[in-house]
C-alpha cells in the first residue's frame, strides 16, 4: 500500500497514535466542525484542525487505512437535507462507522450491524432536517478510496472535490419502501434539543 510514502513520518506517528476506529472518532469529536464549502485532503485536516463530515470521513478512510483496515467511505442520501458520509470497517464480520456531523448522533457506530442496511438504518431517528422531518432515504455500497491513489487523495493541497462527485454518481439503494415516507412523523422537541448539543452555526 502507498500510504508510508504518502504521510510524513510525523503524520504517521499522529495518525498511529489513534490506534482504533473508537480512537479516530474521538480525534474526530475532539476538533471543531468545519463551517466552510470546502474539500481537504486528509493532510490538510491534520494541519488545520478541522473538518465537516466530508472531510470528516476521509480523514477516518485515511486512518483507518494507516491501522491496517481498508479505506472505505459510504454515501448516506436525504431528500430535502444534506447527504451524510460514513467511514465504514469490519470487525468479527459486523459493521460499524466513524463520522464528523454537526448533529450528536450522527457520528460513531459499534462494529454490531450484520449489514451495511442495519448500519444504514441505524442513523434514521436522528437524521433530521432542521423543519424536524425525517430525511435518511437511501444508502450507497462502501467506496474504496484506493482507487484514487493516483490522485493523492490522502495528501493533496487541492481539493479532491473528486471524491465528493463519485458519490453523487454512484448508485444508492432505498431504505424505505415506496409509501412509507408519508406516515413518517416529525422529530419531537427533547430529540431535537439533544441533537443540536454542540451544534455550529455559521456566524
Amino acid at each position: 500500500m502507498p500510504t508510508a510514502s504518502d504521510f510524513t513520518p510525523a503524520e504517521l506517528r499522529r495518525l498511529r497514535a489513534l490506534k482504533t476506529p473508537a480512537g479516530i472518532q474521538r480525534f474526530l469529536d475532539g476538533i471543531p466542525y468545519h463551517l466552510a464549502g470546502t474539500a481537504w485532503a486528509p493532510r490538510k485536516v491534520l494541519r488545520e484542525n478541522t473538518a465537516h463530515c466530508l472531510e470528516g470521513a476521509i480523514f477516518a478512510a485515511a486512518a483507518l487505512r494507516v491501522l491496517g483496515f481498508p479505506p472505505l467511505i459510504l454515501d448516506l442520501e436525504a431528500d430535502q437535507d444534506t447527504d451524510h458520509v460514513l467511514a465504514v470497517f469490519k470487525r468479527r464480520g459486523h459493521w460499524g462507522a466513524i463520522a464528523k456531523s454537526n448533529f450528536s448522533g450522527c457520528r460513531y457506530r459499534e462494529p454490531v450491524y450484520r449489514t451495511l442496511r442495519e448500519l444504514a438504518l441505524s442513523y434514521f431517528h436522528t437524521y433530521f432536517n432542521l423543519r424536524g422531518e425525517r430525511t435518511l432515504r437511501r444508502y450507497s455500497q462502501p467506496v474504496n478510496l484506493a482507487r484514487f491513489d493516483r490522485r493523492s487523495w490522502m495528501t493533496s493541497e487541492n481539493g479532491i472535490w473528486f471524491i465528493a462527485e463519485h458519490l453523487v454518481d454512484i448508485s444508492h439503494r432505498p431504505l424505505l419502501r415506496p409509501g412509507l415516507e408519508k406516515e413518517l412523523t416529525r422529530v419531537d422537541r427533547r430529540t431535537w434539543e439533544s441533537e443540536m448539543v454542540g451544534h455550529r452555526k455559521k456566524k
